[in-house]
């Protein structure tokens, strides 16, 4: 796989500190890249002349990101920034009087915060359209703009071309993990209630996770350790050390030939290298359909944080989302109480059969991103967009439903579209899934 050392955030502080670039040089060219056609409808809010400051009072402070560029969400408070999360119905809310836990964060480690970017209006698609900023093109794109995955769709772009070192984003059914899986890069959706979910504009307040794409598995480690207030507990276990897995139910239905191709491929590259990689059923996955029969937490949640903007303005958002949101509406409360009881249920019976492995290794998404046009806004558009948001929740889902953790790293080879291998476990195993993913990430940048 083709591989840039200084696009690497951990290269590139060795590089400065070896006085090799700057942090202000990288910002340059981060800026460059920004106003790139690449980044085209990436960024909402472009902000690198803060970030030029912050770049350069780095020189004398040593923090792990140093003045490095970081991408944020529109989804997230900044201080004296709006937070409208990719939508024209919050175009005139107050600016945020101080900036979320996570963004905090990021700027006490030093981070050049380079922009809000684009997202699929409040978070509720996998896809990536945005009918009213407009949908940045995949990075990968070449003759026809492929859709970016979401709804981190813009951080994502962000990272993919080079314009950030971290996009910080949200998963609350896989808006990390697909759209690092489409573009190419790695995602890391940390066990959710490792990282503070307040000044968040919320989706599901079961399912968000506040966490973060970035250019390398070591990479998605520097930004969970910030990001978490904790310290990863590294190992120096041979890939050979872990039991790993792969599901027969689901994770491997309906996947397109580049992703099986991909996916088969990485599968013996793990076993020459002496992985033991066994086979284990979760029949419980087949009850996701009745648990998401009336929209699940997603649905209820959402339209009780928006059943009174949907009132006064639903005609202005994205119908799509509006659509989704209003199937809430159908949930009652002994409903919404019965579901709680029946995934925690679940989560149980599904840890149970996970005990026998270490991580278990799925696609992350079963197809390669499609063109934007395909399923651009439009009534008559609607099913093949239903459809292509269905296939791509489908297996990164199960992993929020579960409360787990789950590493999406890219296992294709130059001349494919990107594929993302997905390592997952249940809650609290992230260090474990983060340390077999530096691993993989090392076998599969060898060949």
């Amino acid at each position: 796989m083709a591989y840039d050392p200084l696009a690497d955030l951990n290269n590139t502080r060795t590089h400065i500190a070896e006085g090799r670039t700057s942090a202000e040089e990288r910002l340059q060219q981060c800026q460059a890249i920004a106003q790139s056609p690449a980044c085209d409808k990436a960024f909402l809010l472009p902000t690198f002349e803060e970030a030029r400051h912050v770049a350069k009072d780095a020189r004398s402070r040593a923090l792990p990101l140093a003045g490095l560029a970081v991408s944020v969400k529109d989804l997230f408070d900044v201080a004296g920034q709006r937070t409208t999360a990719g939508s024209a119905t919050r175009a005139d809310v107050a600016a945020a009087t101080q900036d979320c836990p996570a963004v905090a964060r990021l700027r006490g480690a030093g981070a050049a915060i380079v922009g809000r970017t684009n997202m699929t209006e409040f978070a509720f698609s996998g896809v990536g359209i945005n009918p009213h900023f407009g949908t940045p093109a995949n990075a990968a794109s070449r003759d026809v703009a492929l859709i970016p995955g979401g709804s981190s769709s813009g951080a994502a772009v962000s990272v993919a071309t080079g314009a950030a070192y971290i996009g910080l984003g949200s998963d609350t059914a896989g808006s990390i993990r697909i759209p690092a899986a489409l573009n190419g890069i790695v995602g890391f959706k940390n066990t959710a209630a490792r990282v503070p979910r307040d000044g968040a504009i919320p989706l599901s307040t079961t399912l968000d996770t506040v966490c973060a794409m970035t250019r390398s598995v070591r990479d998605a480690i520097t930004a969970h350790e910030i990001l978490a207030a904790r310290m990863v507990t590294r190992s120096n276990a041979p890939l050979p050390a872990y039991r790993l897995a792969t599901v027969r139910q689901l994770m491997q239905d309906d996947m397109d030939p580049v992703v099986a191709q991909a996916w088969q491929r990485t599968l013996a590259r793990l076993r020459a290298s002496g992985a033991v990689i066994d086979e284990i059923d979760l029949p419980e996955l087949g009850e996701l359909p009745a648990l998401m029969a009336h929209g699940g937490f997603s649905g209820a949640e959402s339209y009780a944080w928006h059943r009174k903007a949907l009132a006064q303005c639903g005609d202005r958002y994205d119908p799509r989302v509006a659509a989704r949101i209003r199937r809430g509406a159908a949930m009652g409360a002994a409903d919404y109480i019965d579901l709680l009881h029946a995934r925690a249920d679940w989560m149980v019976r599904i840890g149970q059969r996970l005990q026998t492995c270490d991580a278990v290794l799925s696609p992350t998404v079963p197809i390669v991103a499609p063109p934007i046009r395909d399923i651009a806004p439009g009534a008559e558009r609607d099913d093949a967009f239903f459809k292509v948001n269905g296939l791509l929740l489908r297996n990164t889902g199960v992993v929020n439903m579960l409360d787990g953790c789950a590493l999406s790293l890219p296992c294709h080879v130059p001349d494919e579209l990107p594929v993302g291998l997905m390592l997952w476990h249940d809650a609290l195993r992230d260090d474990v899934v983060l340390n077999i993913g530096l691993q993989v990430e090392q076998l599969l940048h060898a060949g």
